[in-house]
C-alpha cells in the first residue's frame, strides 16, 4: 500500500533519495490533460528519477501558459526513469490508468487542444513497445482509443510555479486519483 505523507493527500516518494545513474535513464514524454496531476503521478512511481512539465509538439519555440491554447502544445510531463527499475511497458500502463484515451481534446473537466493525451519519443525503438502497450489498452476500450503518439518535435520546459505544482500546492486542482498508484505497485 503507498503511504500518503501526514500533511497532504500527495502519496510518499519512493524515488526520493536514491542516487540515479545518469548515463542509463532514459526518456518519454506524456501527455494526459492538465500536467499538475499527472507530474505527482508519475513522479511516484519507483524508478522514476526525474520529472519536468512543458509543452510539447507545438507551432512556436518557448510558448507561455496563456499561448498554448493557440500554439497547439500538449501539456505534457517529460519523464526521465531508470529502465532497469521500470520498464517503459510498465510506465505507459500507469499512464493509462489515469486517463481517459478515448476522449479528444479533454480529460477531466479540462477541455481544449492542450490537454489531448499523447506519448511522445525520441527513440524510435520506443515505439515497438508504445504501440504493444496501445494495442493491449485498445482491448479494455469499446471506442478507439485517441491518444497521439509521435515522435517528439519540441519541448519547452513551462513556468516554475508549475513545476512540481502539487508538491508545493498539496490541495491544489487534480484531475486524476492518485490512489491508483496503489495498482502500479
Amino acid at each position: 500500500m503507498t503511504e500518503y505523507s501526514q500533511k497532504s493527500r500527495l502519496p510518499a516518494n519512493p524515488n526520493l533519495g536514491i542516487a540515479y545513474d545518469e548515463s542509463k535513464l532514459r526518456e518519454i514524454w506524456l501527455a494526459g490533460g492538465c500536467f499538475w496531476g499527472v507530474e505527482a503521478y508519475l513522479a511516484r512511481i519507483y524508478g522514476v528519477a526525474e520529472t519536468c512539465v512543458g509543452y510539447a509538439n507545438g507551432i512556436t519555440d518557448n510558448p507561455t501558459y496563456e499561448e498554448i491554447p493557440y500554439t497547439g502544445h500538449a501539456e505534457t510531463v517529460h519523464v526521465r526513469y531508470d529502465p532497469e527499475k521500470v520498464s517503459l511497458e510498465k510506465l505507459l500502463t500507469a499512464f493509462f490508468q489515469i486517463i481517459d484515451p478515448t476522449s479528444v481534446n479533454k480529460q477531466g473537466n479540462d477541455e481544449g487542444t492542450q490537454y489531448r493525451t499523447g506519448i511522445y519519443y525520441r527513440d524510435p525503438g520506443d515505439l515497438p513497445v508504445i504501440k504493444a502497450v496501445v494495442a493491449k489498452e485498445q482491448e479494455k476500450y469499446d471506442k478507439l482509443i485517441v491518444t497521439e503518439v509521435l515522435p517528439l518535435e519540441n519541448f519547452s520546459r513551462a513556468e516554475a510555479y508549475h513545476q512540481k505544482y502539487l508538491e508545493k500546492n498539496p490541495e491544489g486542482y487534480c484531475h486524476i486519483d492518485l490512489s491508483l498508484l496503489d495498482k502500479t505497485e
